[in-house]
């Protein structure tokens, strides 16, 4: 685990859309707490999804994932489980349990925290700095899973499987 020096941080607000803005695998990603605030302990970023567009099948090793849908539909797998949350609802993804999420509508909208957050080296690497604060363009081929798995690693959890429900499922 990689452990951030915090910067002297006595709070702040961000605004709607505020946030380090990144294009990463078909979503819009704005960090509203990075590890740099926290000393790595927690992060919270803000996805935009399409309808059947989202995270790889993957598990983090050291770090819990939490899932609070904003707008819209999103599909949330836990191991064996598979839960359809509507604006309101929450889910838990714990460290060691596979788990994947994807947009059951476009635009689908949810904070997604992390502790502590590794996450953010995989987002900074293979995402992209948003151009705009909306949807990159959509996607036109599957995710490089194969380039994806070493990165992920490096980040502290293994990709176990592309985009969309668990393979098998």
């Amino acid at each position: 685990m990689t452990v951030v020096s915090p910067e002297r941080v006595s709070g702040y607000v961000l605004e709607a859309g505020e946030g380090d803005a990144y294009w990463l695998l078909g979503m819009l990603e704005i960090v509203k707490i990075s590890g740099a605030e926290t000393g790595g302990a927690f992060g919270m970023v803000e996805v935009t999804v399409r309808a059947g567009e989202g995270s790889p099948w993957h598990v983090h090793h050291e770090e819990d994932e939490w899932f609070y849908v904003l707008e819209g539909g999103l599909t949330v797998w836990v191991g064996d489980e598979c839960h359809s949350l509507s604006p309101g609802s929450f889910a838990f993804g714990p460290k060691g349990t596979p788990h994947t999420f994807y947009g059951e509508t476009d635009g689908a909208k949810a904070l997604i925290g992390f502790s502590p957050f590794q996450f953010e080296g995989f987002l900074h690497e293979v995402g992209e700095p948003a151009a705009e604060r909306v949807l990159p363009p959509p996607l036109t081929e599957a995710p490089d899973v194969a380039r994806l798995i070493p990165i992920a690693a490096r980040n502290g959890f293994d990709i176990l499987g592309p985009p969309g429900p668990p393979p098998g499922r």
